[in-house]
């Protein structure tokens, strides 16, 4: 039986008009179903959508490394790098390494945490569209029929 867990995020940039910050989201899937999920303010002010993305990227990234270990407690070990789904690919090339540091050189090092992840093929940030990118339903309003599709996808269902 298959276990791979697949995590998605997400952020708003500058989504609070009362203090500028961002909201981060995620979710990760087993199988068909959402197993883990939270939407949350993030505690600092980014200067950038592409940070706003980098900080969610990392806030998944710590859920990731915690959810493997249960996993492995559970005796469902996973072999294979958690794929993390982002719409974002100066975020994505941002986890992979330093090559912005002009850009980058103002992010917080606590966030770079998730180079470490990738460099130890425990997680692998990939590419996806926003059409795509189930985290959104934490992040921000979606059209009615892009709402439910994401609920779909992450195993809600009505009643």
């Amino acid at each position: 039986m298959n276990f791979e867990l697949i995590g998605y995020n997400d952020s708003d940039f500058a989504g609070s008009i009362d203090d500028m910050k961002s909201t981060s989201g995620y979710v990760f899937s087993l199988r068909s179903g959402a197993v883990a999920w939270a939407s949350k303010k993030q505690p600092i002010v980014t200067l950038s959508s592409t940070e706003a993305e980098y900080v969610a990227a990392e806030t998944a990234a710590c859920q990731t490394v915690w959810m493997r270990k249960v996993l492995e407690e559970l005796l469902h070990e996973q072999n294979e790098a958690t794929q993390i789904f982002c719409e974002n690919m100066f975020a994505i090339a941002l986890s992979k390494n330093h090559i912005f540091h002009k850009q980058s050189k103002h992010i917080d090092t606590r966030y770079h945490f998730i180079r470490e992840l990738v460099n130890g093929e425990e997680i692998s940030v990939q590419f996806c569209r926003s059409e795509e990118q189930f985290a959104n339903i934490f992040t921000k309003p979606l059209g009615n029929e892009l709402f439910k599709v994401h609920r779909n996808n992450l195993g809600v269902c009505m009643l």
